[in-house]
Parts: structure tokens; C-alpha cells; sequence
């Protein structure tokens, strides 16, 4: 998804990054984590879409934690709801090198049913409302709310020193996106000075960019606010029984025209400038999942995972070095154009344009292509795997051939429209311990 929109808000060059650093500094960042991800069918049975894994060693999570990081903010709270254990178990073991000393800290916030009805989270705005105590005691002047299922790299004290320079009340991160895809967004109208004069939530018949109409201008679900206008929209909306109690179906809405709403361009907080590209994927569906992992192991990715000035942070296993045996012809352990992490064993296999994870084994005579390997799985010798998700902890039997006979897939499997074939334990019959 590229954007287009930098000619109209131009990137604000000779920033002072004392400022940035100086708003990161007094801001706290609340990690909506909570969804279950639907759209992603099997892979979210076990476990809750942002622990879902990412980029060979990674989970989604860990891009909006690292964003975090990296630009300074570093008092977090990460709001969990749908089977959260596999992530709360990921962030107690990989997020735990904050130092509270310096007020530095990443807190874990359950679904506690903290209000008098004692519901789950209605909303977003409602999971924000249920945990406002957590950010008061904080006293933060400026409060982010972030999305912890999108991949994305990202610069959040550039967005924070344009909200304080504009004495905005929220601003609303934003790119422009194909007008076709547009109805699954909050889609903005916005004027010269970048101020939000329209905003309506996944429109039917999206508003295309003014002189460009092929393209709308939408929300990417991250929010700044400041702290004390955000208590008053959450207080003002809970007493709203005719609310969804969402930020873009309720809040933002209510806000424009009302209150100063800003839209900030994610091009001008791009990390590396735009010469790096403008990349932020929902990989919310099993072909966009696969997609994006593969395009990792391609020669040039779209997504820079090499940049040492801004490291996307995890937990990491102490694994020994992948390993490949076997220079026989018919048997010849080998990886091209993939990517291969710690712990695995190509044996005897061959593997082309995919990106295995931590602990996989794949066997003699088996080929591998065109698919994402999740981790500790087992494949067996004389396999076929083509265009396919194995999830976590699955054994493949000898023989075995996925992505060959789509009818025969879809027996066994779940095929998604394009062709992508997702397998894990339960459909194979196999236990589901630790699949998470």
C-alpha cells in the first residue's frame, strides 16, 4: 500500500528532535491488543491475532512494542482480551528489559470487566474507558492508542511534536489507500492546514483524494490524544447509550467539527524517509499473511528488517544455527531465496522461496515452496508443500502432498480464494498442546 499523500502534507523538515524526544518522554502508549482476528480462521484458535507469529522470529505485537521503543515512549500498557496467554507468556519473556527505575515499563492489562455493568470491552474507546485509572495514575500529557495487529515501522514522536505544534486535541495517523480498498477504513476529509473536516467509518461509497481518484485518504487506527481531552471524550461517550463505543465509529466522528482534529501523514514518519518506502500491512487474512512473510525472503522486501537504527525488539529462544545436510544429488539440503531461522534442519530437502521458522525439520526428498513454516514443525520425507501455512507444532506424514490437488486440499484443509492452504494440528488429527 503506497501513499500518495506527502504532496499534500509535506514532511516538516529541521524538526528539532529535542521536541520529539521531550513529548515521547511525557506520552504513554496503550496497546489495544485484544482482538481475536477472524479473517485469519485456524491460525487464531489458539491464540489472539496480535500473538499470532511474524517474519521468521517475530509477532505481530512486536512492530507496535518496537515502534514504541524506538521513538521514546516507553510507558506501556498492552490491553488484552481473546486467549491471551500465548501473548502475555511472549511479552513477560521478551519486554521484560524495561527498567521501572527510570519510570520505563511495559504493563500487561487483562479484560477485568472494571465498569458497574461488568462487561468485556464493548469497543476501543470502551477497552481505553475500562483502563483510564491505569493511564491516570501515570499522568501522562499526551496518550497514545495504538493498534497491536498491524506490521509497520514507524516514528510515533514525529506524530506527537506535529499534534503539540498544531495544539491539536487528537490527531489521527493516516495514507492513502486504493479507493477500492477504502470501505474497510475510517476515510477523512481533511484541508489545507490538515485538519480533519470529515471522517466516516468504513464508507460504502469512499471519498476519493481531491485531484487524485484513485485513492482515499484513511485512518490507520493510531491515535494521539491529549490526556486530559481524551478522559473527557471517553467519560462523555460511556454516558452515550446510543454509542458502539468505538474511537471510529464514535469518538473521532463526534470530534470533527467540534474539537481541533488533525490528521498526521504516516509519510512523515516514515523511519528512514521515503526513500525506504511507505509500508504498513493488516495482514488480517490468511492471503495477506502469507503474502507478506514471503515477501521477506525476496531480494529487495518491502519491509526492511536489516535497519540497525531501528530494530524491531522480541523475545528470541537460545537456538543452535539452522543446519543443512546432504549434497547427493536427489538429496541435497538447500534454501534459495528463503528465509531460515535458528534451530532448524534441512535435511536432505529442498526449499525454495519460503520462510521457515525456529525448530523446523524438514526430511529427505521433500520439497518446500511458496510457503510460511511456523515453528516446531515436523516434515516428513517424500512431502510436497506448495503455497501453504503450516501452523505451529505440525507433523506432516511421509508423502504427504499439500498445494498439488486443490480439491483434495480442500477436503483436509482450509483453502482460502487464492489458492493458499492453511494446515494445522486439529485438521491433521494431531494433539494441539502448545500450538500457541
Amino acid at each position: 500500500m503506497g501513499c500518495e499523500w506527502e504532496s499534500i502534507c509535506p514532511s516538516k523538515d529541521g524538526e528539532d528532535p529535542r521536541l520529539a524526544r521531550e513529548l515521547t518522554r511525557r506520552s504513554y502508549a496503550l496497546v489495544l491488543a485484544g482482538g481475536r482476528g477472524s479473517r485469519l480462521m485456524q491460525l487464531t484458535e489458539q491464540r489472539s491475532k496480535p500473538a499470532v507469529p511474524f517474519g521468521g522470529k517475530f509477532r505481530i505485537i512486536d512492530f507496535t512494542l518496537s515502534n514504541c521503543i524506538n521513538s521514546g515512549v516507553r510507558r506501556i500498557g498492552v490491553a488484552t482480551q481473546y486467549k491471551a496467554q500465548s501473548l502475555i507468556r511472549h511479552i513477560q519473556r521478551g519486554w521484560s528489559f524495561l527498567d521501572g527505575r527510570f519510570d520505563e515499563f511495559i504493563d500487561i492489562i487483562p479484560a477485568q470487566q472494571q465498569t458497574g455493568d461488568e462487561h468485556w470491552y464493548q469497543g476501543t474507546a470502551d477497552a481505553v474507558f475500562q483502563n483510564r485509572d491505569m493511564i491516570l495514575r501515570n499522568e501522562p500529557e499526551y496518550v497514545l492508542v495504538l493498534s497491536g495487529d498491524h506490521i509497520y515501522k514507524m516514528d510515533y514522536g514525529r506524530m506527537l511534536a506535529q499534534h503539540a505544534r498544531k495544539n491539536a486535541d487528537v490527531s489521527v495517523a493516516c495514507l492513502a489507500v486504493p479507493l477500492e480498498q477504502a470501505k474497510d477504513f475510517g476515510v477523512m476529509g481533511v484541508d489545507a492546514g490538515q485538519r480533519v473536516v470529515e471522517f466516516l467509518e468504513k464508507p460504502e461509497r469512499p471519498q476519493p483524494l481531491p485531484g487524485q481518484p484513485k485513492l482515499a485518504l484513511a485512518s490507520m487506527g493510531i491515535y494521539v490524544f491529549t490526556a486530559q481531552f481524551l478522559y473527557e471524550q471517553l467519560e462523555r461517550d460511556a454516558a452515550d447509550s446510543s454509542s458502539s463505543h468505538d474511537f471510529g465509529k464514535d469518538i473521532i466522528p463526534y470530534c470533527v467539527g467540534r474539537h481541533n482534529v488533525y490528521a498526521h501523514s504516516f509519510a512523515d514518519s516514515v523511519v528512514g524517509g521515503l526513500e525506504s518506502g511507505v509500508y504498513w500491512r493488516d495482514v488480517g487474512t490468511l492471503d495477506a499473511f502469507w503474502e507478506a512473510n514471503l515477501d521477506l525472503a525476496k531480494v529487495t522486501p518491502k519491509l526492511n528488517l536489516y535497519d540497525e537504527s531501528w530494530p524491531v525488539w522480541t523475545y528470541q529462544e537460545q537456538l543452535p544455527p539452522a543446519k543443512f545436510v546432504f549434497d547427493d544429488d536427489g538429496r541435497r539440503g538447500m534454501a534459495v531465496d528463503s528465509l531460515v531461522c535458528g534451530g532448524d534442519i534441512i535435511s536432505g530437502a529442498v526449499v525454495r522461496r519460503s520462510l521457515l521458522f525456529s525448530r523446523v525439520r524438514i526430511n529427505s526428498y521433500s520439497l518446500v515452496e511458496d510457503s510460511v513454516i511456523l515453528p516446531a514443525v515436523e516434515i516428513g520425507r517424500n512431502c510436497i508443500i506448495r503455497r501453504a501455512i503450516i501452523d505451529k507444532r505440525c507433523s506432516i506424514p511421509d508423502g504427504m502432498e499439500i498445494g498439488v490437488d486443490r480439491a483434495e486440499d480442500a477436503r483436509r484443509f482450509h483453502v482460502t480464494e487464492n489458492g493458499i492452504t492453511l494446515v494445522t494440528p486439529a485438521m491433521l488429527g494431531q494433539r494441539m498442546r502448545n500450538v500457541r
